[in-house]
């Protein structure tokens, strides 16, 4: 369930981030939402 919740908000995120942002933010901004992402379903504990 975890998996599912980290890969939906990845790509909500990440589209949400595509339209508003130009490209090279987006491309420079991918990392740190994959592990800000990382962080909100698996570290910070409100999923469990």
């Amino acid at each position: 369930m975890e998996k599912k919740i980290f890969w939906l908000l990845f790509t909500v995120l990440g589209a949400l981030m595509g339209v508003l942002l130009p490209l090279w933010w987006n491309l420079a901004l991918t990392l740190p939402l994959l592990v800000f992402c990382w962080w909100v379903v698996y570290r910070s504990g409100w999923f469990n």
